[in-house]
């Protein structure tokens, strides 16, 4: 029956992300926002809800390190699994404002964790520390969103913004629900099998809450808007590395084990440096061979710890 629950919520979170983000571009749409912007933000926002659902809810349940192996575990599928898929697909050519923004911050992400990490515990201050950069990024995102805002009417078209905002609280109803299924049912599993909370975070919560991540990559890949695909991912984790990590702590600080969140943190890290691309602001197809194949490794990793 755990297991069901964990389907059901893992279910939820793949409808409720997939209603969630396109109501949400939707009405970045019809506020006349560029592609790019909202690929990074909304986008990037929505398709992390489902972890920041469960950040809130493992939190308040008093097991935050589902919370943060879910954001690290999430960090790592979305870069070495979903962009690895993508890759094989086509290759991918980055955008120069997404090569100077959001690669930076992206690549900042772990390197900060590791940090912060080294006392043992993530405290409120240390939430407070993540929350305000992020709030930083944020500002420097709307400055972006102002400076683009020029150009938005030759890029973008009109859009029913009624219907998307029905679209974004129907989405929304289904991530907070399937938030408080993925914890119930990882959080039984792992009290039953005797498996670290932190593990299951990182590996069953962290592929079940990546599901919205994996539709929009995959589906802006086959339609050509590199764009949109890159900035979800590098968007999504800056989000969940930076506020949903940064909520979960302020909620209740996280105990954390180094041995645990080292495999999530130096995975993340190296992943990010193997995206990054070389020349031309292209990333070949066969770093995507590369990157599944960490995955692999990461998996085979985290699977002895437990």
């Amino acid at each position: 029956m755990d297991f069901l629950i964990l389907l059901l919520g893992i279910i939820c979170a793949a409808i409720g992300g997939e209603l969630f983000v396109r109501g949400v571009v939707g009405i970045a749409l019809w506020a006349r926002i560029s592609s790019g912007i909202i690929a990074a933000t909304f986008a990037a926002f929505a398709t992390s809800s489902p972890e920041l659902s469960v950040s809130v809810t493992s939190a308040l349940a008093g097991t935050p390190q589902i919370a943060l192996g879910d954001a690290l575990g999430s960090n790592v599928v979305n870069i070495a699994l979903i962009l690895g898929i993508a890759l094989l697909i086509a290759p991918l050519k980055t955008p120069k404002d997404v090569l100077k923004r959001d690669f930076p911050v992206a690549l900042l992400v772990p390197i900060l964790l590791i940090i912060l990490a080294q006392d043992g515990l993530l405290s409120r201050a240390d939430g407070l520390i993540l929350l305000s950069l992020f709030a930083i990024w944020v500002v420097i995102m709307v400055l972006e969103v102002r400076r683009q805002r020029s150009v938005a009417p030759a890029i973008l078209g009109d859009n029913k913004h009624g219907r998307s905002v029905i679209e974004s609280l129907i989405g929304l109803a289904f991530l907070v629900g399937s938030g408080k299924l993925i914890v119930s049912g990882a959080t039984a599993i792992s009290a039953y099998y005797g498996i670290d909370p932190f593990l299951v975070g990182a590996t069953l919560v962290a592929m079940g809450t990546s599901a919205p991540e994996l539709a929009t990559v995959v589906i802006s890949r086959l339609r050509g808007h590199d764009e949109v695909g890159l900035g979800t991912i590098l968007g999504s984790n800056i989000f969940n590395g930076l506020f949903v990590v940064a909520i979960a702590a302020i909620i209740n600080p996280i105990a954390v084990k180094w041995g645990d969140v080292s495999t999530g943190l130096i995975f993340g890290l190296i992943t990010s440096i193997c995206l990054f691309p070389l020349s031309a602001g292209l990333i070949e197809r066969r770093r995507g061979a590369l990157l599944l194949a960490l995955y692999a490794v990461y998996i085979s990793v985290l699977l002895q710890r437990m």
